[in-house]
């Protein structure tokens, strides 16, 4: 197994690592209903569940 012929030093282990961090999440507002929801992902508004601007689950109507 190959192991690094010197140690590496915190300042130059610390430079490579600035570019490992977290991105924001996608968030975009929806056409039909005008609620903020994360990308690819289903969302709840007033008891129904939608998925790219469609209703996938109707809610419970009371």
């Amino acid at each position: 197994m190959p192991n690094p012929k010197t140690r590496i030093s915190r300042s130059r282990k610390n430079k490579r690592r600035t570019h490992h961090k977290a991105e924001l999440p996608n968030v975009s507002v929806c056409k039909t209903t005008g609620e903020a929801f994360l990308r690819h992902r289903a969302y709840w508004h007033e008891g129904d569940l939608y998925y790219k601007g469609r209703v996938l689950v109707k809610g419970a109507t009371e």
